[in-house]
């Protein structure tokens, strides 16, 4: 499945049959020189908030306990511009952007569990590795961020399987709707999974709401709570 290609990620939508415990929505692209995807989007919105936005609404009607979505401390630098979603306007900012698409994770998981709470009883959650050790950022085309990236993973990222272990935590923790889970350590880089307050910039309901509206107008999916027969 190509999540920069909406007609790939409802296709493979439309061959599940079986039921998902959880959804981990995890891929992203991140920091990337200006693309699109095939269906128009700036890449990253594209990839990290619209893929993911069409595969949980086609996939909600087998998923059975929670969503986890993966976000960064990169939305502190993120705005959402509904007017230009794409950067046709705006100059364009490999960091600009990506902060963007994770701000629109975060907006996405507090407005599905709204959603959610009204049909029963399961979850969507954020999950923050921190500062991974991981080779995320390798296409950014700029050499000189490429030697900066590279010093700080080496002074400040922790391995991979620490970064994992906030994904694993909301997976399975025992927590309430709309839980934040991250590192505890120093600016949340690195350290032990703990529960993260959610700053005001990612509480905004109304935005909320209205990235909701775009994104199912953009991708043609929207929420559908029933359950499946799926086994």
């Amino acid at each position: 499945m190509d999540l920069a290609d909406l007609s790939s990620v409802r296709r493979f939508a439309e061959s599940w049959d079986r039921r998902i415990d959880v959804l981990i929505n995890n891929a992203a692209v991140m920091m990337v020189p200006e693309g699109r995807t095939a269906d128009g989007a700036e890449l990253q919105i594209g990839t990290n908030h619209l893929g993911h936005f069409a595969l949980t609404n086609l996939l909600l009607p087998a998923i059975t306990d929670r969503v986890v979505t993966v976000v960064s401390k990169a939305h502190v630098f993120g705005r959402i511009d509904l007017d230009d979603l794409h950067w046709r306007r705006r100059r364009y900012s490999p960091m600009g952007a990506y902060a963007q698409s994770k701000l629109a994770n975060l907006l996405f998981t507090r407005e599905l569990q709204r959603r959610l709470a009204a049909t029963g009883s399961r979850l969507a959650l954020a999950a923050d590795p921190g500062f991974a050790a991981t080779d995320l950022a390798r296409h950014t085309e700029r050499p000189l961020l490429d030697v900066f990236l590279g010093v700080g993973i080496r002074l400040a990222a922790q391995g991979v399987e620490r970064s994992a272990r906030p994904i694993l935590a909301a997976t399975a923790a025992d927590v309430g709707p709309a839980t934040w889970i991250g590192p505890d350590g120093p600016f949340g880089l690195r350290g032990r999974p703990a529960v993260v307050r959610w700053p005001p910039a990612t509480t905004d309901t109304y935005l909320g709401q209205r990235l909701w509206d775009l994104s199912a107008r953009e991708t043609g999916t929207d929420f559908a709570p029933v359950s499946t027969s799926v086994t």
